[in-house]
This record gives C-alpha cells, structure tokens and sequence, in this order.
C-alpha cells in the first residue's frame, strides 16, 4: 500500500479523481470525490512531488466532505451567525 492508498484508507474515501494543470510555476490540483461529486481545488508547488500533493488534496477533501455532512465544527465565526 503506497503512502497515496493509506491516505485514502484513513480518509475513508474509497476513490479520488486528480487533475493537474500547470498555470506558471504551480499546480492548481482539483480533487474529486466520484461517489458525491464534491471537489475541491489547491495551489501547489510542483517541487513537492505528485505523491505529497495528492495526500494534500485528498486531506483537504475528506475535510470538505466531513465538514459539509456537519461531523466537523466551522473554524469561521461567521458561519455561526448564518
């Protein structure tokens, strides 16, 4: 199991979709759950390597989608007011 697959296992998600576009000297990553069709997008240094930004990624998407299923508090104190 490779450091991307142990990622996914404790994430609890069982796919994620990446795209890689190079805009300048970065990447702007999109990650997509399939199974929900929530994604996110980052900015990512290229000298990081493909692996650690798709941990990155698929970090920042089980945190959208714990977030959105409300198992997560805000951390922005005007979420509260709405």
């Amino acid at each position: 199991m490779g450091k991307t697959d142990s990622t996914l296992a404790m994430s609890g998600l069982k796919e994620v979709l990446f795209e890689f576009r190079q805009v300048g000297s970065i990447f702007r990553v999109t990650a997509i759950d399939p199974r929900t069709g929530i994604e996110v997008i980052m900015v990512a240094d290229p000298r990081y390597g493909e692996d650690a930004i798709k941990r990155l990624a698929t970090r920042k998407l089980a945190y959208v989608i714990s977030k959105k299923r409300g198992g997560l508090p805000s951390k922005n104190p005007r979420d509260e007011l709405i």
